[in-house]
């Protein structure tokens, strides 16, 4: 394995098997750097740049901080291991050592096949921690926005023995790969992907009929309600809508008669789920004659999109707390307590990650994780991975916006708790249900690079397909760019290199031409945000084969700016200003008429003139090239500053 490596641990836990294999593994290449649980990104900097040195050397980063299990600030099921990655993930994008990250975990996914039907306990590959897939929904984040900076993840088995570990250190060697999500078992290295589960109407289904009482957590919030409406419809006794605000929450009395219309008792309770306390008197208010019998979880915080380098503790924490928190809490609470359905809402951003949402998919990769942990305990669980519902709840207004452009339109309501129902029927423990238009969806996702998580999806190998075939006959790739740019006078250097920011940029803002791009607009104004900007980068890069800085967009904050830092990029300086410039032989004489005029005045009178001249000719019929060519190529010297002298008026 080329270059060194720093092995990034918890303080407490240098002297864990783990560490230490990793560390004889990697010899003398290898160096161990602790960090303490209050570490923030810039200590993070600073000791990776310390370590780092200034050796030519590939550098790699192993992150093994997810040996701390503990919980963050007594924040149940956010472990601490998680913002400690978040630190070194924008530690990693501050410094200037260009450092690839390996994250790894330890029984934090299964490698079983998609649990389903009554029996799903029987797995041979359990989950053993949960709260560890938070770090694969964060760092998997972290690869979509920095592919450069990208190795991959890397789950190990609960012993590490020394099979395992070749195939560890094997796995590491792989520098810059398509495939970047692995689990090591006994059985083998085995790799991640989404697969379609259609519904087998064959199948043997236990339909979920709604008694008793049932609690949905987040019930007055759009999600909460449209479920509570469907259970309600279907014959449900008594339903409790928990959330902070309790009958205080816009709608909630309008949203408890509706329900009580169509049949239902109903509680609107004030009850935080992050409060285990407040938890556990809720479900403790419950009596025999309407016991409870399902949890629907929809409570949770999407927060608003940013990119993990503006991402603060407090708002990933604020991000990831009511979901993890309160499924945890209600776990717990319910460990043996027979229910007929344990539903959690979790989102497509926790299975193949969404730029901008790093805090929020590491919430839903632990939901999932749960899910499968608990339908391993024998205990009911379903948790749906959704894409965006019309009519709010899942994302917000924002959000949704994005994900149309990106090709996750929304989806009617009605639709989706159908899906809920189904899934519960079928035993169903984890579920992508979205409506994802692969044409629009899979250019975005991979315009920083392969993303082999989609390949068994038939309609992405279609386009993959596609691609490719456009792409052999095309024959072109962003490290041709330089040279089609060097064969191109100046001028239209600059108007291919813009074209370009305008196409890429029109994409990004879903139009569907350039028009709304103008080149000296700025790119807030277009309606670029830290996003989109982002995504505007990943295309570039893909386009022009240059490892672009995230701030690039607002670092060159217009089309015509931006194109003007690309074309330096992409071509050396232009020679010296007392080199003469290539030009047409037929122009040849006009280029010495100007480079005879020795002051201002006159230079800007000649450059007028010939502005004139040009109009002049452009208003008239088109004279064949061979005419023009042919006047040009035998007037004088002499003929050249009389044409002037008459244009300017003063022969």
């Amino acid at each position: 394995m080329a270059g060194s490596w720093l092995i990034v641990v918890p303080a407490d836990h240098v002297e864990d098997d783990l560490v230490q294999a990793a560390s004889r593994g990697l010899g003398d290449r290898a160096r161990i750097m602790p960090v303490s649980a209050t570490a923030d990104r810039a200590e993070l900097a600073a000791q990776l740049a310390a370590l780092a040195g200034t050796a030519d050397d590939p550098l790699h980063v192993l992150s093994l901080l997810a040996l701390d299990d503990r919980d963050a600030g007594g924040h149940r099921g956010v472990p601490g291991s998680l913002l400690s990655t978040l630190a070194l993930t924008q530690a990693l994008a501050d410094t200037a050592v260009k450092a690839r990250l390996w994250a790894v975990t330890q029984g934090a996914v299964s490698t079983d096949a998609s649990a389903r039907g009554p029996e799903t306990h029987r797995v041979s590959d359990p989950i053993r921690h949960p709260g560890q897939a938070a770090i694969w929904g964060l760092v998997r984040v972290f690869g979509l926005d920095h592919r450069e900076r990208w190795g991959g993840l890397i789950d190990l088995p609960a012993t590490l023995d020394e099979r395992a570990l070749r195939r560890f250190l094997s796995l590491l060697s792989v520098d810059g790969g398509s495939q970047d999500e692995y689990a090591i078992r006994p059985s083998g290295v085995h790799v991640r992907r989404m697969v379609r589960a259609p519904l087998d109407p064959s199948a043997a289904a236990e339909p979920w009929q709604p008694r008793g009482t049932v609690l949905i957590t987040g019930g007055t919030g759009a999600l909460g309600a449209h479920v509570a409406r469907a259970l309600a419809a279907d014959g449900a006794e008594h339903l409790v809508l928990a959330g902070r605000r309790g009958p205080d929450a816009p709608g909630a009395s309008e949203l408890s008669a509706e329900l009580t219309a169509l049949g239902a008792r109903v509680t609107v309770a004030a009850c935080d789920v992050t409060d285990r306390a407040a938890v556990a008197k809720l479900l403790d208010s419950f009596t025999d004659e309407a016991p409870l019998t399902a949890v629907v979880h929809t409570a949770g915080v999407v927060g608003e999109d940013r990119p993990l380098v503006e991402t603060s503790l407090d708002d990933a924490m604020a991000a990831v707390h009511a979901k993890i928190s309160g499924a945890c809490h209600l776990d717990e609470l319910l460990a043996d307590h027979p229910l007929d359905a344990f539903v959690l809402f979790s989102s497509g951003a926790g299975v193949w990650g969404n730029g901008g949402q790093g805090p929020y998919a590491a919430a839903n990769a632990a939901l999932d994780a749960l899910a499968e942990w608990r339908r391993a305990q024998g205990r009911p669980a379903t948790s749906l991975a959704w894409g965006a519902w019309a009519g709010g709840g899942m994302v917000d207004e924002a959000v949704a916006e994005q994900l149309l452009r990106r090709g996750v339109p929304a989806m009617d309501p009605g639709l989706a708790v159908r899906a809920l129902r189904e899934a519960v029927d079928h035993g169903e423990t984890t579920l992508v249900v979205a409506d994802i238009r692969w044409d629009r969806f899979l250019p975005a996702y991979t315009v920083s690079g392969p993303r082999p998580l989609l390949d068994e999806l038939p309609d992405v190998r279609q386009l993959l397909a596609g691609q490719e075939e456009q792409a052999d006959q095309a024959g072109e790739k962003g490290s041709d760019l330089p040279d089609k740019l060097a064969a191109l006078p100046e001028p239209k250097r600059k108007r291919m290199l813009l074209d370009l920011v305008r196409t890429q940029a029109s994409a990004v803002l879903g139009h569907s031409s350039t028009d709304a791009v103008r080149p000296a607009r700025a790119f807030r104004e277009l309606g670029f945000d830290s996003l989109t900007g982002v995504e505007l980068r990943n295309r570039l890069n893909a386009a022009t084969a240059l490892t672009l800085p995230a701030t690039v967009v607002f670092d060159h904050p217009t089309p015509t700016a931006l194109a003007e830092y690309l074309r330096d990029a992409l071509l050396p300086p232009e020679p010296d200003a007392g080199s003469a410039a290539p030009v047409l032989p037929e122009l040849q004489q006009v280029a010495s008429a100007l480079q005879a005029a020795t002051d201002d005045d006159t230079r800007r009178a000649l450059t007028e003139g010939l502005r004139d001249l040009l109009a002049h000719w452009e208003g008239q019929a088109p004279t064949p090239v061979e005419t023009v060519d042919d006047e040009l190529a035998e007037a004088s010297d002499e003929d050249m500053f009389d044409l002037i002298d008459r244009e300017l008026g003063i022969g």
